[in-house]
């Protein structure tokens, strides 16, 4: 790895160290007592950059450092300039940052935005965008446009999207919070996984319009002298 790469392998801020065990909800979260709100930023694994999200939050992060705590979950995105970044978190890791963070943001991940919500959280998501290099299509775009129009997760697909969610989320932490049931935590997943399911058949559906010749074969005439069809 390079020296640039061991220089983002800081520990990210955990204040309130919580154990989730397998299978089980945590507790519904308090007031941190630094008094300052939380959030933890996750954009996932993908070999592909997701610059434009990073940049934004560090920006934001520029006005409000004495206020917040930011980590960043960076992958193969540079993350230079913010202070609690960390490319990658195991599972465990990732359960105890949800479990203490105030809000999540992340991107259009279905295994992270199951996660978030089962951890009490309505996450604030930015779907990766291909035009941008952000992945290789647009199936988070899809998945996350869904979610959204079903309230499932709260979509920002700008950078003034993402900063007023932020905003509200600061103002009022239970606005992107969920309810934590544990019987209906199937329910979500399953509901979740339904609308993975139509997602994936409509980039399947895409990309064989893509792929699908604008001609047709000539199958020369048939006995009768017309054109067969």
């Amino acid at each position: 790895m390079s020296a640039a790469g061991d220089a983002h392998r800081v520990a990210p801020v955990r204040p309130r160290p919580t154990r989730v065990e397998p299978g089980r909800v945590p507790a519904p979260r308090g007031p941190h007592p630094d008094g300052r709100t939380h959030v933890l930023v996750a954009v996932g694994t993908d070999k592909h950059p997701f610059d434009r999200l990073v940049d934004w939050l560090r920006d934001w992060h520029g006005e409000v450092a004495g206020e917040v705590v930011l980590t960043v979950q960076h992958g193969h995105t540079r993350a230079d300039g913010l202070p609690d970044a960390v490319p990658f978190l195991g599972h465990a890791e990732l359960q105890t940052a949800m479990a203490g963070a105030d809000l999540v943001v992340c991107h259009g991940g279905p295994a992270t935005i199951l996660e978030a919500r089962r951890h009490g959280h309505m996450p604030i998501v930015v779907p990766r965008d291909p035009t941008r290099g952000e992945h290789v299509d647009d199936h988070q775009l899809l998945f996350a446009r869904r979610l959204g129009a079903a309230g499932l997760v709260a979509l920002c697909e700008s950078r003034q999207e993402l900063l007023d969610a932020l905003a509200a989320g600061r103002a009022d932490r239970s606005r992107f919070a969920v309810t934590v049931d544990a019987e209906a935590v199937e329910g979500q997943r399953a509901a979740v996984r339904r609308v993975g399911s139509i997602v994936e058949e409509l980039v399947a559906e895409a990309a064989q319009r893509r792929h699908r010749p604008w001609w047709r074969p000539w199958r020369g005439p048939g006995p009768n002298g017309r054109r067969n069809r």
